[in-house]
């Protein structure tokens, strides 16, 4: 079999692999990028941009009803669910394409394959190997397996992306960010929603104030959320689907048109081959130095859905890549810091949230300042007639540093961003209450949180 020799060679053409070659072609080293499907991975293609046009959708149906309050008189709305996902299509269509430019400009050589390891420093294609003297891991990542019986009649996000005609009900297996944005878009749709979630809560890694929130919002919606249950099977029932599900020791069982599998996504390393490139992993993760390196194979590295330990955020793999592509570069000098960087759960409203939840601060004996605002009532919030405004702010009161920010609505997926800033920049609690804002904004309110 032919054999090349790059410098780099990226398995998976992502956010993350994509990230990989900045630092690297501008330091002039030869890269090669493997990836069978569309360029830009699950952002782009089947994740946060398409899903973002159907929340999209959401929101001007919120708007809408809440235009009474404005004494703005309008009809039932009615949504054409078909024509939405063609203009999510629509929206997406020429990404994968401006990316393999973007790839071509910046001169990585683009190969439609599928790759796995051939040796330590080799990776095996259909027709040739590539050898380089440094691999990078950038794969993504894929539903977790569930174990009970008829779990493949479950559907995933991709598949509710790509589905034009509206279910009438929906059963969402699993109460994690999936299940959370799709049920608002669905439920404002007009569609009967339940989520059924195996752990005590939903959002089990977010503040636990501000998720209950958001689930009191997701239920006033009509959505019906059934936390510490245990999924029993998934059957056919007609034109349908049944589960049944175990709750405070009973069996129930609720009927859908369609179930989706909503209890997250696992790092995809499927016929990687690892063992043959010495890459030590144990229960689909792989074993990573502070460095995003291999610890058995200092040759390979990992970004993205492919590290199992840091949060599967789009800008997370890009922020990955790009200190993989240094660290190839200048060796291994960079190490990534997570902890001023934002999470949003897009739902109508949003959760957004940067650094310690209340109960990891405590946890580390932060001597804390809480506060918390509900902001319904305040002039912004009534001025738009907000449902959901609230705020929890935590501050250190010996340094007086953010140390974690969770916001519901009052366009907190934007605000957040403030308390990022601050975070990563040693900007106290006292000099964010100083900045003079732009008033009236849903920003001026920020000096008003505590």
């Amino acid at each position: 079999m032919p054999t090349r020799s790059f410098d780099v060679v990226i398995l998976g053409g992502g956010n993350a692999g994509m990230g990989v070659t900045v630092a690297a072609r501008q330091a002039g080293l030869k890269v090669a990028m493997i990836e069978p499907d569309l360029l830009g991975g699950t952002c782009p293609n089947r994740g946060c941009m398409p899903k973002k046009v159907l929340v999209a959708a959401a929101h001007a149906l919120d708007e809408i009803e809440r235009a009474k309050a404005h004494h703005i008189t309008v009809g039932r709305p009615s949504l054409d669910w078909a024509a939405l996902i063609d203009r999510e299509k629509a929206m997406i269509r020429d990404i994968p394409g401006s990316l393999a430019d973007a790839m071509a400009r910046r001169g990585v050589e683009v190969i439609r394959d599928r790759g796995c390891f051939a040796g330590p420093n080799a990776v095996a294609l259909a027709g040739e190997v590539l050898e380089a003297k440094h691999i990078v891991i950038a794969t993504g990542s894929k539903p977790r397996r569930l174990p009970f019986p008829g779990a493949e009649l479950m559907v995933t996000s991709d598949d509710v992306l790509n589905e034009r005609s509206l279910p009438a009900s929906v059963v969402f297996v699993g109460g994690g960010v999936i299940a959370l944005e799709f049920s608002h878009v669905y439920a404002r749709a007009g569609a009967r929603v339940t989520i059924l979630e195996m752990l005590p809560r939903l959002l089990a890694n977010m503040d636990t104030d501000a998720v209950s929130q958001l689930h009191s919002r997701t239920e006033r919606l009509g959505v019906a959320v059934h936390a510490g249950i245990e999924i029993q099977r998934i059957e056919r029932a007609g034109d349908g689907l049944r589960v049944s599900y175990v709750e405070d020791g009973s069996e129930h069982a609720v009927e859908a048109d369609r179930v989706v599998h909503g209890a997250g996504r696992i790092a995809d390393l499927d016929g990687l081959k690892l063992s043959a490139g010495r890459v030590a992993s144990e229960r689909g993760e792989i074993a990573l130095d502070a460095h995003l390196r291999s610890i058995s194979n200092t040759s390979v590295y990992a970004c993205g859905d492919a590290v199992a330990t840091s949060p599967q955020l789009s800008p997370i793999a890009t922020y990955e890549g790009r200190i993989v592509g240094r660290n190839i570069v200048e060796g291994p000098r960079h190490t990534p810091e997570y902890a001023s960087i934002p999470a949003c759960v897009f739902t109508v409203p949003a959760l957004a949230s940067v650094g310690l939840t209340q109960a990891a601060a405590e946890e580390q004996g932060i001597d804390l300042r809480v506060e918390v605002n509900d902001m319904r009532n305040w002039l912004s919030g009534r001025t738009y007639a907000e449902t959901a405004a609230w705020a929890k702010v935590l501050i250190d009161k010996h340094s007086d540093r953010i140390v974690g920010a969770h916001i519901l609505g009052h366009a907190g997926e934007e605000l957040i961003h403030i308390f990022a800033l601050a975070m990563k920049h040693g900007i106290t609690a006292g000099d964010i209450k100083e900045l003079v804002y732009g008033f009236p904004t849903f920003s001026a309110d920020i000096k008003s949180l505590w």
